[in-house]
Parts: structure tokens; C-alpha cells; sequence
């Protein structure tokens, strides 16, 4: 499909071919979910922790005749009814990280991109270049773009624009090795370079 290339002050630049396996598919909604629950599981630290039956200090001496006395029999002040005893069941230090076979997370960055162009959400740019470095006009030029909350790829990033757009609310700027579905999804639009994209369609063909 042929797109429009724009520059940064929002004039047309000419156009760009965009693969319809990768940019033209249908959205799967559960190929999404599939994938950002699993980066967030694996993003996870998972270093909740309680202390359990073994771990708190109490005594083990029978502290209450085994009859008679009107209640349960007991032999230990580290049980989890006790004030306290040790958490029955509690949190455990463990890795929450699951596997995704390959070729569900390609599939998946496929359907996020394809889902970024069929709501008119793809913003494709010649170059991501900023002499100054100035974030005032960065914030110009993306108000031009009609741009408040993007993700901005690119195949290596000029530093003057890195440093301009680290203090924008809202805009993220990633190289295209780490192009991930849920950092894709959570920003309103995706702005691509032309460099961009030819690395993305590398990527997934």
C-alpha cells in the first residue's frame, strides 16, 4: 500500500510501500493480549515475599495440655493462627516469565503494526532530525503533526532529537530492535522513519 511521507513541519516529503503482510493484516485481538501479557509477566520482578512457617521465630514446646483445657490441641507457636506465626501460602520469590513461541510475538508486532495503520494512527516521516536539540521546537513540530502521545522509531536516533523528546510528556523514543507490541499500543500515535520501516519489514518478512 502506498502511504504518504511527511516531514517534521507536516509537508509531504513523497511516498513509501508498505508491505500488506506486515502493515495491511487484520487485527487479532487475542494475538495482542497474548503478547503483552507476556511481556508484562516477564517484566515482573517478582520479589514479593512472606515469611512462612519455617521462617519466623517461635517455639516449638507443647505450650498447652493436650486435654482438658477446653480448645485445640497445639505444639507450636509458629502456626499461621497464631499472632505471629508464619503465612500459610503466602508469596513466594519466583519468576512469573512464560514462554511465547517466536513466531506468535512476530505475528503479534505484525498486528500491532497493521493495527496502528488501519485506525489512520501511522505516521510515516522522512527523517527523525533535530539540529538544535531544543524541545520547544520539537513540541512545535509535533503540534503541526497533530502529535500529544507517540512512540517514535527509528533505525538510530539523531541526539538532538533523543534529548528533545526525553522531556515531552508522552513521547517515547525506541530503536527498532526494540519495537514491542505494548509500547506500540499505549501511545496514541506511531511515528516511523522511512529507515524505520524498511528495518521493520527486514525484521518480520
Amino acid at each position: 500500500m502506498q502511504v504518504d511521507v511527511l516531514t517534521l513541519n507536516a509537508e509531504k516529503s513523497g511516498t513509501v510501500e508498505l508491505k500488506d503482510d506486515i502493515f495491511g493484516l487484520e487485527p487479532r485481538r487475542d494475538i495482542l493480549h497474548r503478547y503483552v501479557v507476556w511481556q508484562m509477566a516477564k517484566r515482573q520482578a517478582g520479589t514479593h515475599k512472606a515469611k512462612e512457617r519455617g521462617e519466623v521465630t517461635g517455639t516449638t514446646k507443647k505450650f498447652v495440655r493436650q486435654k482438658g483445657s477446653g480448645g485445640a490441641r497445639h505444639g507450636n507457636r509458629k502456626a499461621p493462627q497464631f499472632v505471629g506465626g508464619g503465612k500459610a501460602h503466602g508469596p513466594r520469590v519466583r519468576s512469573h516469565a512464560h514462554s511465547l513461541p517466536k513466531k506468535v510475538r512476530r505475528l503479534a508486532l505484525k498486528h500491532a503494526l497493521s493495527a496502528k495503520q488501519s485506525a489512520a494512527e501511522l505516521i510515516i516521516i522522512d527523517e527523525a532530525q533535530l539540529a538544535d536539540g531544543k524541545t520547544k521546537a520539537l513540541v512545535e513540530r509535533f503540534g503541526k503533526l497533530g502529535v500529544k502521545s507517540a512512540l517514535v522509531m527509528d533505525a538510530s536516533f539523531d541526539e538532538g532529537f533523543a534529548r528533545a523528546a526525553q522531556n515531552i510528556d508522552g513521547v517515547d523514543v525506541l530503536p527498532v530492535v526494540g519495537a514491542n507490541v505494548y509500547d506500540i499500543l499505549r501511545h496514541d500515535k506511531l511515528i516511523l522513519t522511512k529507515a524505520a520501516v524498511e528495518g521493520l519489514e527486514a525484521r518480520l518478512s
